[in-house]
């Protein structure tokens, strides 16, 4: 699947991002049903009910579409991340609150057919790519704040990239585990939130 770099405009009346809104809603239609990459524009505008040049106006091509709908999963993602581990202040409190976030994610992946559809191509595409790594980055700043305050005299940065990692491979672990068999990827999961709690509390 090959993504665009390509930026969508930003409405900023209230119609057109009703009109956005209708956009993308048709599109997780059309990509849960065939994926993506089958996915054309023309009839992404017809499932919208939108003119074509309306749909281009908004998003120049699928790619920008698409990248918006992922940008959107990491938004939602962000947002339980900093429900589950700004508040904690233990490190019994940061396992139980990061092994329930991880499952959370699991479950999101397995439930959600669209966002497995879009994570699925971004090894092979420099814009997901781009937008996989700034994810990355962003959750590892909130795991990594909260755990300055469970590890006050820890190294900011080592803190930090630490954290980044962690989080980093959590999205690798979810696509793999989506890829094999649900026993199989029940196990992997498990195995990768031992490995990373392991890794963010240690004390060296």
């Amino acid at each position: 699947m090959e993504i665009s770099a390509s930026t969508p405009r930003r409405p900023q009346q209230k119609r057109s991002r009703e009109r956005v809104e209708r956009i993308l809603a048709a599109a997780k239609e059309l990509i849960a049903r065939g994926g993506s990459d089958a996915m054309k524009m023309g009839e992404l505008a017809e499932k919208a009910e939108v003119p074509i040049g309306s749909l281009y106006q908004f998003f120049p091509d699928k790619g920008s579409v698409v990248r918006t709908l992922a940008e959107r999963y990491n938004e939602e993602g962000r947002a339980c991340i900093r429900e589950a581990i700004e508040p904690v202040r233990s490190e019994a409190a940061f396992s139980e609150a990061f092994r329930g976030l991880i499952d959370t994610y699991y479950g999101l992946f397995l439930a959600e057919p669209v966002m497995r559809d879009i994570w699925s191509g971004t090894q092979a595409d420099k814009a997901l790519q781009d937008v996989d790594l700034a994810d990355a980055r962003e959750n590892g700043a909130i795991v990594a704040a909260a755990l300055r305050h469970i590890r006050p005299q820890a190294d900011t940065e080592e803190l930090f990239n630490r954290a980044m990692l962690v989080m980093y491979l959590g999205t690798s672990t979810m696509r793999l585990a989506i890829s094999v068999g649900r026993k199989q990827g029940d196990a992997m999961v498990e195995t990768y939130k031992r490995m990373a709690l392991g890794e963010l509390l240690k004390t060296d």
